[in-house]
């Protein structure tokens, strides 16, 4: 499908966006810095410049807590990151024995590849999905859900551990772990401040507040005149950067192109060097994914339905009919269509011929009734010596 240097080129290029990342999060925590000084500023009801110049005299003491806040969730979320990923979905850690199936199919996998064995999880729900997840070798883990197990051949299965194998080996996972924690930061403050303008709406017309020296004075002194719209317009401001830090979060996140979906099916095309078992788990996977976690955590998934209208632009997999369709185009795989569960037999509709009887001993059907001279069926009974022939003339 794609050469190794495809691969090789993708990998630095995941690599290349993680430092992006990482970049990109201190310009957003400035911001969200920005909107709280805002927000305290506007305690003091103060008029709108006055308030935008309280703000900025508050940051160098807002941005050192910011930051110190950050590192401890992003060293949590680093080395805590498996088990918050198992609380949220409900994934129990499985091995050889209770999982034979499961476990020997990963590890001939492996083996055969020269692939470190990850963890093992299971998911017990009827949904049809699949992740990797983990930021350091020792730690990655495959988790696929009990529904998937239950529905998928063993080259099924193959196909699928091959598609998380690939996301662990491109450092897919790694990407996807910065930028949910990235990500569930701005996303948290963001829901913090835009859940709760009662309460912010409601300081903004009482005395108290920041009243420090500086831009404070400055607030407390000549900000009563504004009677509450300054106010009001600092708080709006503080929103209107809390949405774009918010959409900007969203476009880091979409850094993680669509692009590694199909990179991972061309690499377990590559692996199982099967891509019609891709293919096939594909379309029974189809229609029956949906499985209940935070957003951050449904980016992981080998299949996260598409939101209609809008929000489908933002969405960070692609659909399965077009995985499919470069699997056929690339990969030389062989689409059968959806797939579909046996419908049940359809009644007899009033339309709908009456069946011949059958006749005979062993239950054999019968031969069709002679024409007789008329053009009309002979009623005679079999064997009969009066019966006429095949022919309309009397039988020998």
């Amino acid at each position: 499908m794609l050469g190794s240097y495809g691969l090789k080129t993708y990998i630095w290029n995941n690599r290349l966006k993680s430092l992006v990342l990482l970049a990109g999060f201190p310009v957003l925590l400035l911001l969200i810095c920005f909107g709280f000084a805002l927000v305290i500023a506007a305690f003091n009801d103060p008029t709108v410049g006055d308030g935008i110049v309280d703000a900025f005299d508050l940051l160098p003491s807002l941005v050192p807590v910011a930051i110190g806040a950050a590192l401890i969730w992003f060293v949590i979320a680093w080395f805590a990151n498996q088990k918050i990923v198992d609380v949220a979905t409900g994934a129990k850690k499985v091995d050889r024995t209770s999982e034979p199936r499961l476990w020997n199919i990963l590890e001939n996998l492996c083996i055969s590849r020269g692939i470190t064995m990850p963890q093992l999880r299971i998911i017990e729900t009827d949904a049809r999905n699949a992740f990797a997840s983990g930021v350091r070798k020792g730690q990655y883990s495959v988790t696929v859900t009990r529904g998937l197990l239950d529905t998928l051949d063993d080259k099924e299965l193959e196909a699928v551990l091959a598609h998380e194998l690939t996301h662990i080996e491109n450092r897919d996972v790694q990407l996807l772990v910065i930028a949910a924690v990235f990500v569930g930061i701005v996303s948290l403050v963001g829901d913090i401040l835009i859940r709760g303008p009662r309460l912010l709406f409601y300081g903004t017309g009482r005395g108290y507040g920041y009243s420090g020296g500086g831009g404070g004075g400055r607030s407390s002194g000549r900000g009563r005149s504004s009677s509450g719209g300054g106010a009001i317009i600092l708080i709006l401001i503080a929103v209107a950067i809390f949405l774009i830090a918010r959409v900007l979060a969203i476009a880091l996140r979409m850094a993680m192109s669509r692009k590694r979906e199909y990179l991972a099916d061309a690499g377990a095309v590559e692996l199982t060097k099967d891509p019609d078992a891709m293919i096939s788990a594909l379309r029974k996977i189809a229609g029956h994914s949906e499985l209940h976690a935070p957003a951050q955590i449904q980016e992981m998934f080998l299949d996260h339905p598409r939101a209609r209208g809008l929000e489908g632009l933002f969405a960070t997999h692609p659909s399965i009919d077009d995985r499919v369709a470069a699997i056929v185009r690339f990969g030389g795989g062989r689409d059968s269509g959806p797939a579909e569960t046996a419908p049940a037999a359809a009644p007899a509709t009033l339309s709908e011929p009456a069946r011949p009887p059958i006749i005979g001993r062993h239950s054999q059907p019968a031969e069709p009734p002679s024409i007789g001279p008329q053009g009309a069926p002979s009623a005679a009974p079999p064997g009969d010596p009066a019966a006429p022939g095949p022919w309309g003339g009397p039988r020998t």
